[in-house]
Parts: C-alpha cells; sequence; structure tokens
C-alpha cells in the first residue's frame, strides 16, 4: 500500500514527498477533514470493494500541494470541509468533471452539485443561531432579525472573514441583493458585544459566560461540544444554548456543505470514481454524516439521533454554486463596513 502521511498534520505537512500511486487496488484521498473522523466511512469502503484508501490531510496549502505536483500527483479525489474550500479546488485548476455518472447524480440533489460537474456535496451542516437558555425565550429568529436594535451588544460572532460567515453573507446577497446586505452587515456590527474573535465554540462559551446572548455557530460544533470527553467543560457551552434553526418560516436555514471532486491527474481515475460512488449512496451519507455531526444531502437518509435532537431543519434550497458566486462581493461588504473592527469601530 502506497503511505501518504501519517495523521498528526499541520500544514507543514505539504512540503512532505509522497511516491506516485501506481497499484490497480488503491485510490488516494487529500483531505482537509482529519483522517480519524472519515477513517469508518473509508475501511466500509474498503470492506465493500477490496479497494485500500490512503489518506493525506491538509488543514491548508491543499490546492497549492496539487499544482504543485502537477502531472504526477498522485491525487485521486479531493475531500472539503466547505464550498470555499472546493471551489478553491475548482477554479484552482486541479479538479476534473464527473458528468453523466447516473449514480452521483441520482443520490445527490442538484442544487448540492456543481453544474459542471466538478465538486459534489456529501453532508451539510446549518449555520445557526446558538441562543441563551436562560436569557433568550424566543424560540423562531431569521437572518434579518440580527441587525434589529433589540439584539443591541447581545451578539458574538467570530472572524467575519472566515468561510462560514462569507459563505452565511453570500447567501445574504443572493437572497437580497448587495445593497440590503450592506445595510444588514452594518446593523449586525452595531449589535456586537465585542469584535469578533474565536472559533465557533467560542461563541458558545462567551454564552456560558453571559458575555453574549446569541451567536452564529456552525450545528456540528453543538455534537462536538456535547460529546467532548477530553474537555468536559465543552459540555457545558452546550448545554448552556438553545439551537435556532434561522427563518425556517420562509427561505430556510443556510447550509454549508462537506464535498468530493475527482482530482484533475487521478491516476486511479476508476477506483476514485467507485469510491465517489459509494461516498454518494446514502448508506456512505450516514455514516459520515453521524462522524461529523451533520446531515446526509441524499432526501430520506438520517442524520444521528444527537443531530435530531437540535431540532428540524429546512435547509435554503438556493443551489450552493450561487452563494458561491457572491464570495468576492460578501468579503468585500466586510472590509467596507468594517465588521472584524467590532461595533466601536
Amino acid at each position: 500500500m502506497l503511505s501518504l502521511v501519517a495523521p498528526a498534520i499541520v500544514a507543514s505537512v505539504a512540503l512532505l514527498p509522497i511516491d506516485r500511486a501506481l497499484a490497480d487496488g488503491e485510490v488516494n484521498i487529500y483531505s482537509y477533514r482529519q483522517p480519524d473522523l472519515i477513517k469508518p466511512l473509508l475501511d466500509e469502503f474498503t470492506k465493500r470493494t477490496g479497494v485500500e484508501t490512503n489518506v493525506l490531510f491538509l488543514d491548508k496549502g491543499l490546492v497549492e500541494r496539487i499544482q504543485a505536483e502537477g502531472a504526477n500527483s498522485p491525487a485521486d479525489v479531493i475531500l472539503t470541509v466547505d464550498i470555499s474550500r472546493v471551489m478553491e479546488a475548482k477554479e484552482g485548476g486541479v479538479t476534473q468533471p464527473v458528468t453523466d455518472n447516473e449514480t452521483i447524480n441520482k443520490d445527490i440533489p442538484a442544487h448540492f452539485r456543481d453544474p459542471a460537474g466538478e465538486w459534489f456535496g456529501l453532508t451539510t451542516r446549518g449555520r445557526v443561531v446558538y441562543a441563551s437558555k436562560e436569557r433568550v425565550e424566543q424560540d423562531e429568529i431569521t437572518y434579518e432579525e440580527l441587525a434589529d436594535p433589540e439584539w443591541k451588544g447581545r451578539i458574538c460572532i467570530r472572524d467575519a472573514q472566515h468561510s462560514y460567515n462569507i459563505g452565511l453573507i453570500a447567501s445574504m446577497i443572493a437572497a437580497h441583493g448587495e445593497e440590503y446586505t450592506e445595510e444588514w452587515l452594518t446593523g449586525l456590527k452595531n449589535n456586537l458585544a465585542r469584535k469578533p474573535n474565536g472559533g465557533d465554540r467560542d461563541q458558545a462559551k462567551a454564552i456560558f459566560a453571559g458575555e453574549c446572548d446569541i451567536a452564529l455557530g456552525n450545528t456540528y460544533y453543538v455534537g462536538l461540544m456535547q460529546t467532548n470527553e477530553k474537555e468536559p467543560e465543552q459540555k457545558d457551552w452546550a448545554a448552556a444554548i438553545k439551537v435556532l434553526f434561522p427563518n425556517t418560516a420562509d427561505r430556510g436555514t443556510h447550509v454549508n456543505i462537506s464535498a468530493m471532486a475527482l482530482a484533475k491527474n487521478a491516476p486511479n481515475r476508476d477506483n476514485a470514481i467507485k469510491l465517489m460512488e459509494f461516498l454518494a449512496s446514502g448508506d456512505a451519507q450516514e455514516i459520515y454524516a453521524e462522524q461529523v455531526f451533520e446531515y446526509p444531502v441524499m432526501p430520506g437518509a438520517e442524520p444521528s439521533d444527537i443531530v435530531k435532537a437540535f431540532g428540524e431543519i429546512k435547509p435554503d434550497t438556493l443551489p450552493l454554486a450561487d452563494i458561491a458566486a457572491n464570495r468576492k462581493k460578501a468579503s468585500e461588504l466586510v472590509d467596507k463596513v468594517g465588521v472584524n473592527e467590532g461595533p466601536n469601530g
């Protein structure tokens, strides 16, 4: 078996050499998602097909790595954790289209696929509102409401330029236009309790500490906090919040995806397609979704009991490709409004 790189990996891993894969019974995966989270999924694939899997985990620099390897890259399949990252792979020229594949197209709805077939969503996570169980009575909210004066000094968010927030802002542009979204961002900025900082879990921690009453966060972090045995204090942060799914009464909650793509120079193309067809299946989506506390994209496939307990999600059906097209505008508006300067900046 080809050995790629051991899982304990940081960005510097991208500098290590990899031998080109030649064996017929292998498929090489370049992944933004940590190997332990996808191991049960890949083990099941190997059990069913006999094809061995090799994983290279990179938390950054994945596209640059494949570009540098060029035609000799061993990458077969790319796994990403965000629409921005899979779009970076497509725009960086390191993917190739998979078109007219009846198996994949049957299992993955069209709005979770690239129109050109260069990427496919596998699971989704909602960009939701974490709300204090003690200080927030309402059980429904919209993204638009986050700019209302009633929330002044009560909202926490991570870096507004983070891809998770850029995705949400891009969806607001798609739904309302650029002018409205600029006004909305100004209202959101004015309602912040502090300068944006930390990650999504830190926003839950801030609610637990009483620093703010609501925050933006991804659904899967709630599951990660609830089950964190290494840092049990995170269970207290999760217990302090309830999950509100914005815009349930109208267009639905903004969702982002984990996704897969076929690498441009895949040396094991047939095995790569086998893996992609497996990953698209309902069984695989359920295994994947349970591991990462996300939702399968295939209609009828079930999330885990932990995820079900968050409440029912009504996903926004706006094609993610349309949202991705507004990423640049979203980033420009963040800087124009000065969201990361905080409420007094």
